[in-house]
């Protein structure tokens, strides 16, 4: 029976061995659901990248850029990180070149994994599906805050626990935590998060209805990818 794992923040990533494993990266608030926004809207490919500097050179190569830095959008760019950009027809067919403050940074340090998907609450059960179909050794990696825990990206990755707990066995007390705080969570997660760090801060921007949507279960069935240095799509369909 394969395992699943949670590691609470990029920064103890060199605590795992990433070879042999599909590494789910997860950034709730609001990287990673913005881009299964974007691919259940018609996006062709999203290049997550670390650096504004880097985002910058593609867009003048003249592909679609977003760039966030600290809840807000990044001056200069096409797009920021509220998921209701990417819901726009414009985007259709389109390459888009991205950099956040934690998601696209999560993603980069993944790459050693066999393979590297995007998870959020918006795809929850593709994710667990995805994992099921593949049935190797899994980790979710939450993005956190600027290399500190948080708790939204954690419910979700007991999410990803609670949804595989016939076929996949716990790696340690993180996912055991995880699937604990999702339960206590589930029927109110708007309530549970509501004093939670980055809930506040999102509140401070006036950012309400993003919380909101982000926090919606199985909205999509999208499996963003990594193959190369791109996520592309390997199923898509708008569910609700």
């Amino acid at each position: 029976m394969p395992s699943l794992d949670v590691c609470l923040s990029p920064e103890l990533l060199h605590l795992y061995e990433l070879k042999g494993k599909v590494v789910v990266v997860v950034d709730i608030l609001r990287a990673t659901s913005s881009m299964v926004t974007a691919f259940a809207h018609g996006i062709e490919r999203i290049v997550p990248v670390s650096s504004l500097d880097d985002c910058l050179n593609q867009k003048q190569e003249g592909f679609l850029t977003a760039a966030e830095r600290d809840g807000r959008k990044a001056e200069g760019f096409d797009l920021g990180n509220s998921p209701f950009s990417y819901m726009e027809p414009h985007i259709k067919g389109k390459t888009l070149i991205m950099t956040t403050t934690n998601g696209t940074h999560a993603i980069r340090l993944s790459m050693a994994a066999d393979k590297v998907i995007a998870g959020a609450f918006l795809n929850l059960g593709s994710v667990a599906r995805y994992l099921q179909e593949e049935q190797k050794d899994a980790l979710v990696v939450c993005a956190g805050w600027k290399g500190n825990f948080n708790l939204e990206d954690t419910l979700f990755a007991g999410g990803v626990a609670d949804r595989l707990a016939e076929t996949f066995t716990p790696a340690n007390d993180a996912t055991l935590a995880a699937r604990h705080l999702y339960r206590l969570a589930q029927q109110d997660k708007i309530a549970f998060l509501s004093e939670s760090s980055h809930v506040k801060r999102l509140k401070n921007l006036d950012i309400i209805k993003d919380i909101e949507y982000c926090l919606q279960e199985d909205l999509y069935v999208v499996v963003p990818v990594l193959a190369d240095d791109s996520l592309v799509v390997l199923e898509k369909e708008i569910v609700n």
